[in-house]
């Protein structure tokens, strides 16, 4: 489902820890870190796709979690054209998401990259808040410090 400005609708997912640290975690068999995130099916809502993916790529249910809110509306990025596929129809240019916010309530033991045939990440670490804007790959660094920007006093608030 891609829009009329070629944006592909997606969620992402800041985990937030007892000690203010996010979930951060390494993509599968390559060098690159990220927040878990995943495209919205049409037939769902953006909450309902962030549930989805939140088990499919860390195997965690909402009990496992409290929501603690979410962007106001879609933070959008630009794929570099190398990663844009040629031949898809319509063209895909980027991603529009709805970040969410969500305090972990379980155990590390819950987390598990094994609920899909092909696995998202292969690793993870809790770090700093705002950590990620430094590590992340270059097209999304700037929806990463929008997301932050915008989800940072709820999660100080949480402290």
């Amino acid at each position: 489902m891609i829009d009329i400005d070629g944006y592909r609708p997606n969620v992402g997912i800041i985990l937030l820890d007892d000690n203010g640290k996010v979930f951060f975690a390494k993509r599968y068999q390559d060098s690159g870190w990220q927040f878990p995130q995943g495209g919205i099916d049409s037939s769902e809502t953006s909450e309902e796709a962030m549930y989805r993916e939140l088990y499919e790529e860390i195997g965690l249910k909402p009990k496992h979690v409290e929501l603690l809110g979410s962007t106001p509306g879609w933070l959008r990025y630009k794929l570099p054209k190398k990663f844009q596929r040629k031949n898809s129809k319509p063209l895909c240019v980027g991603q529009k998401q709805v970040w969410y916010l969500l305090k972990f309530l379980g155990k590390d033991s819950h987390l598990s990259f094994n609920h899909t045939g092909s696995p998202e990440f292969d690793d993870y670490k809790w770090v700093h808040f705002w950590y990620p804007v430094k590590k992340v790959v270059k097209f999304k660094k700037g929806v990463y410090i929008k997301a932050l920007k915008h989800l940072e006093e709820l999660a100080k608030a949480q402290r």
